[in-house]
This record gives structure tokens, C-alpha cells and sequence, in this order.
């Protein structure tokens, strides 16, 4: 699976990708469409264009989370709801609605060291 570094090459390529914690997608992997643990607080499924970007999004916001995590890759023109860029540099696509599952088109693995700091994103 192609793995898109940079934030334009992935929008470019209509890819995205989404953050998160492996027990939470466990439980969502087999259903036809998935929300996030915070979807209610936020309103919306949180997405990353660009794995590099999203190595820092995940320690600014995840380093003290000690649970395993995933990266789903995401078809954005197979995302069935509304799909928004809110940030001006188009990095930071929010999906308005469920995730419908079909639009995972892979997983990408975690790499983090020993104090909870994500080091990077691979292929499995």
C-alpha cells in the first residue's frame, strides 16, 4: 500500500488517514460504519492528510494515551458523509458524519518508544 508522507501528495492521491486506538477499531472493524470515542464531544471524525503531519498530531494529543494504536488509510471520495476542510492549508479533512467502513482501504502500523512518543507510521 502506498503510503503518502506529505499532506498534499495525500490529498492530491484522495487519501486520509485516521488515528486510532486498536481495542476502539477492534470493536468497529466488522460494522458497517465507525465513530471515534470523542465524536460526540466533537462533532466530527478528525483526519490527517500526510503520515508525517500526523506523527505530530498523535503526540500532541495521544502521548499519554498507553493504548496501542492503528492508522486507517482512507478513500475520501468513497467517504459517505460530508468530508470538510475547516484549516485553510487543507491538511485537516473532518469527516461530518459516520464513517462508513468501506472507505478503509488499509492500515498502517504504530511505532512508539518506551515513554508513549509516536516515533512513526509503516507499513504492516
Amino acid at each position: 500500500m502506498t503510503q503518502y508522507h506529505d499532506s498534499i501528495e495525500s490529498r492530491n492521491a484522495g487519501i486520509t488517514y485516521h488515528l486510532v486506538p486498536e481495542p476502539v477499531w477492534e470493536r468497529s472493524r466488522q460494522a458497517a460504519t465507525y465513530v471515534p470515542e470523542a465524536y460526540d464531544q466533537d462533532g466530527f471524525i478528525h483526519c490527517t492528510n500526510g503520515t508525517d503531519q500526523l506523527v505530530d498530531v498523535a503526540n500532541l494529543f495521544y502521548a499519554n494515551d498507553p493504548r496501542p494504536f492503528r492508522v486507517l488509510v482512507l478513500n475520501i471520495g468513497s467517504i459517505e458523509s460530508e468530508v470538510r476542510y475547516d484549516d485553510p492549508d487543507q491538511v485537516f479533512p473532518h469527516i461530518y458524519g459516520p464513517l462508513n467502513t468501506s472507505a478503509v482501504r488499509g492500515e498502517l502500523a504504530v511505532r512508539r518508544d518506551h515513554s508513549g512518543a509516536f516515533l512513526s507510521i509503516e507499513p504492516e
